[in-house]
């Protein structure tokens, strides 16, 4: 299969393909080369966003309603695997080569705050009627339904921000007397987490506990948690946000997948008789930026293995999920460019 051998391919660059660095590039390069190899238009545009059309005389669209979009990502976090973004590129990549319509897109830095679709997007530059991005589960409702697709309906909302005692000797000061921060600190995670499961649909991770002054024999005087909460809507995240009683930094609304380009997807894989599965992301991607910013945008998940496991070099996808994905990706990139 020519994406599992692209994922394969020993030109390609290293599984570790932070935003900004020479494997980023590495990896766009040889990207180009298999857009070309594949007939198409190679471009990039000011933002770092690469670009393989179908040329105008070989395409099967001819509805003058705008251009249709495929792709995903090629950055990883620092120790990521081969199919988160990836796999949503050389996908795209085969899925346009045989349809014959649409253009393949690469975004820059989507691990970091999806640089590339966000700058895109604040640039005016002309978006895309619909995009359609595969993308690994990056999570096990898959694995449990054993179904191998799943249409996305939306990506979560999230909100990140801190949650914030005097400084004793620690064999000097009574039990009884102590104002331990960090004692204090793993109450409020323990709330925090009670929060969360509160509310249906809802996720709070406190990932960074900075801990001062931070020697072995000094009481805690204050600590820092980070504090990051996810909701599927903005209602949710709201109550989220309300009950553990914090002011976020950062906000990110939630983006919403409820369009053709869905429809789409969701025809595709019943017409080859599989159970649709619908299920939210929780993670953030490129095609939340392009529906918040009004584009018809859609996801197709495939079932991660290894308990869903990503950002890891333990991430997996079957060989028969990803063929079955192709196809599905191929006939909802046809439905959409062929419609008016």
């Amino acid at each position: 299969m020519v994406v599992d051998g692209r994922l394969r391919d020993r030109r390609a660059a290293p599984a570790r393909r932070p935003h900004g660095s020479a494997a980023e590039d590495e990896a766009h390069e040889l990207a180009s080369s298999w857009l070309r190899e594949a007939g198409l238009e190679v471009e990039v545009d000011p933002h770092g966003n690469l670009f393989g059309h179908v040329p105008v005389s070989d395409t099967v669209s001819d509805t003058g309603a705008g251009p249709v979009w495929t792709g995903s990502h090629l950055d990883t976090v620092p120790h990521g695997g081969r199919f988160d973004g990836a796999l949503g590129v050389v996908a795209a990549i085969e899925a346009v080569e045989r349809v014959g319509a649409g253009s393949v897109v690469v975004f820059r830095g989507e691990e970091v705050g999806c640089i590339g679709s966000r700058a895109l997007v604040a640039s005016g530059d002309p978006l895309p009627r619909a995009f359609l991005e595969l993308h690994v589960e990056q999570g096990p409702v898959l694995a449990a339904a054993d179904a191998p697709l799943g249409v996305v309906t939306g990506i979560a909302g999230y909100a990140r921000g801190e949650l914030g005692g005097r400084a004793g000797h620690a064999g000097t000061t009574p039990m009884t007397g102590r104002d331990d921060a960090l004692v204090a600190a793993a109450a409020e995670i323990l709330r925090v987490q009670d929060a969360a499961l509160a509310v249906d649909g809802a996720v709070a991770t406190i990932g960074q506990v900075e801990v001062e002054p931070g020697g072995a024999n000094v009481i805690p005087a204050r600590v820092r948690l980070s504090l990051d909460v996810r909701a599927p809507d903005a209602d949710r995240l709201d109550e989220l946000i309300a009950a553990i009683g914090f002011e976020p930094d950062y906000r990110v609304e939630p983006a919403h997948f409820e369009g053709a380009a869905r429809s789409a997807l969701a025809d595709a894989v019943a017409a080859r008789g599989l159970p649709v599965i619908e299920l939210p992301s929780g993670a953030g991607h490129d095609a939340g930026i392009l529906a918040a910013a009004g584009v018809d945008a859609a996801m197709l998940f495939v079932r991660g293995l290894a308990g869903g496991v990503s950002h890891s070099p333990d991430e997996l996808s079957a060989e028969e999920d990803i063929s079955l994905a192709v196809d599905v990706l191929a006939d909802a990139l046809e439905r959409v460019a062929t419609s008016r």
